[in-house]
């Protein structure tokens, strides 16, 4: 069978991780709902038949295998591992040899045969990218029970490496490599099979000398291979942006020079790695070295996309934040940095999911339990949740902007940041307060950035002893200034005699400056109202100032009259003394 499918190039192995992070969440919830209704059970359960066809029968959870072989997973790296040691009868287990052949001599020779044909040529698929799952690969057309883990090439002639499924006589699963592909694997000596340039480089030390099973001088060719892939993808890259500016005038504006500059490093590192693995199956490094190195070249064509897309998140929301800050949209700008933040948290939150599967760790098994703590912890992170909401109601609603002056509570200040979770004012004395967006979104705001012009109403005090004829000369004067005022809404403007007071007679004037410029609005109202005081001066009696008369009434001394004291009646002792 011919593979003309790649099937470990960072890209055809990132594009498959990633349409299995849907599934992992899916697992998570069916998962959770599994934890929170009842618990788990080891023997064969038939689950009730609710819709008329036949119950579903899930399969018993059996005992581990002593060799691993209970998925497809644990046989590759329990063969790689083997053949590391130089453990041939226990690899020869790990394949499914006609019952004709004899594990001791045969199958050691099929395993040697194998490993010579992987060295030379051949290639395995990522640990972490071969199912971990007693059933395989359900979905790559390939049939229940057989997955594909590799490639090899015969006489020019490329053929897929596969693993099938057997059964134990207990019934448990076991997988192991495929009679189809054993068959294919020729049996050759190591005097037949052409020697590999880095053996054929290597000096006699560095092959004689071995470490896991593999001539150190693999491991030392590997790593100058590593840094050679680099400086070559470099050289090519930077050639190609050098030609690019030179032959596209385009690539010096914005945001096209962004994009190109956000494109360099991704296409730098996953070009390395691109070509690290061809040259080291080239040159003829053994695929235990190489094996060991899979994983580190996925986790570089991974971080090489996600960094593009960081970057690429980047540059273009810059660049519309300048596009909203040119139209004057600041409402445009919080949206944008919301958005930005959002994207960055979601890809990073992605991309540690991805490289923690990358390095066999049970991403299924976590998010399930995120399903479970996820409620605990919107238990005890109601505020953040609160404040989360309240910059969604920030920015839906937008009853404030970024680069808005504003007054929040007793808050006075501009707008800086509006973030997930707080938003930040530059007050008037240049300190900065931070308000959680919960609190926030339930205060009073008040908004001067969207005033569209400015009241002026001062109220002018006349003294008592203005005259009425004076009042009425002076009115219409005052009137006259508000019509000469530069920007002065006539429409709304007025001067009325509104009250008397208990020291004043007062004045009231009313308009508004067709003007959102507050210096200039300051500058008028400075002009009008000192004109204002010369007019009160000229045709009245001039400003009163706050103070309260007292008059008092002087009554009449009453006479001090006479006491008669009659001689007939006793006087007190007190009177007489005085006397």
């Amino acid at each position: 069978m011919i593979s003309k499918k790649p099937l470990c190039t960072p890209v055809y192995l990132l594009e498959k991780r990633f349409s299995t992070i849907c599934t992992l969440l899916l697992y998570a919830v069916f998962f959770s709902v599994l934890l929170l209704g009842g618990t788990f059970t080891h023997a064969q359960v038939i689950a009730p038949d609710t819709t008329g066809n036949s119950p579903e029968v899930i399969a018993p959870d059996w005992p581990d295998d002593s060799l691993g072989r209970r998925n497809p997973r644990g046989t590759v790296e329990g063969f790689i591992e083997a053949v590391s040691d130089e453990n041939y009868t226990k690899a020869a287990r790990y394949l499914n040899l006609d019952t004709t052949l004899k594990v001791e001599e045969d199958g050691i020779k099929m395993v040697q045969a194998l490993q010579r044909l992987l060295d030379h040529g051949g290639k395995i698929i990522p640990y972490s990218w071969i199912s971990n799952d007693q059933e395989g690969q359900l979905n790559d057309n390939l049939g229940p029970n057989l997955d594909r883990v590799g490639t090899a090439t015969v006489k020019d002639e490329s053929f897929d490496i596969f693993v099938e499924k057997t059964v134990e006589a207990t019934g448990a699963p076991i997988w192991l490599f495929s009679s189809q592909t054993i068959k294919r694997i020729p049996v050759i000596t190591p005097e037949e099979v052409e020697e590999p340039i880095a053996d054929r480089t290597l000096p006699d030390f560095l092959k004689e000398n071995k470490w896991g099973g593999v001539p150190i001088g693999h491991w030392i060719s590997m790593l100058l291979l590593a840094i050679l892939s680099y400086l070559v993808a470099w050289s090519l890259t930077s050639a190609a942006i050098f030609m690019l500016r030179l032959l596209w005038h385009k690539s010096k504006n914005e945001p096209t020079v962004g994009i190109i500059l956000a494109f360099e490093l991704p296409i730098r590192l996953y070009l390395s790695a691109w070509i690290l693995v061809v040259s080291s199956q080239e040159v003829g490094i053994s695929i235990i070295v190489r094996q060991r190195f899979s994983e580190l070249t996925i986790i570089v064509g991974m971080v090489a996309v996600l960094l593009l897309l960081w970057r690429l998140i980047d540059v273009l929301t810059r660049f519309g934040e300048k596009q909203m800050i040119r139209h004057n949209n600041m409402s445009g700008i919080s949206i944008v940095l919301f958005l930005r933040r959002g994207a960055k948290i979601a890809l990073l939150i992605l991309g540690v999911i991805t490289i923690l599967s990358t390095f066999g760790f049970d991403v299924t098994t976590g998010i399930a339990a995120l399903g479970i703590g996820g409620i605990a912890l919107a238990l005890g992170a109601q505020k953040t949740v609160e404040n989360f909401v309240g910059s969604v109601t920030l920015i839906a609603d937008q009853p404030i902007r970024v680069g808005d002056f504003c007054k929040v509570g007793q808050t006075l200040g501009k707008v800086e940041q509006i973030g997930m979770r707080s938003t930040r004012l530059r007050t008037n004395e240049r300190t900065i307060v931070t308000i959680p967006n919960g609190e926030f979104s339930s205060l009073q705001i008040e908004n001067f950035a969207h005033r569209d012009r400015y009241l002026i109403n001062p109220k002018l005090r006349l003294h008592y002893q203005t005259t009425p004829s004076q009042i009425r000369t002076l009115l219409p004067a005052l009137r006259n200034l508000l019509e000469l005022t530069p920007k002065m809404d006539l429409e709304s403007s007025r001067v009325r005699l509104i009250e008397i007071t208990e020291d004043a007679l007062i004045v009231e004037v009313f308009g508004y400056i067709n003007t959102i410029d507050y210096n200039e609005f300051l500058e008028i109202q400075e002009n009008l109202i000192l004109q204002m005081m010369e007019t009160v001066e000229a045709d009245g009696k001039g400003l009163a100032i706050p103070s309260r008369l007292l008059y008092f009434n002087q009554e009449k001394e009453m006479t001090e009259e006479k006491t008669v004291v009659p001689t007939n009646q006793s006087v007190p002792n007190e009177l007489t003394a005085r006397a």
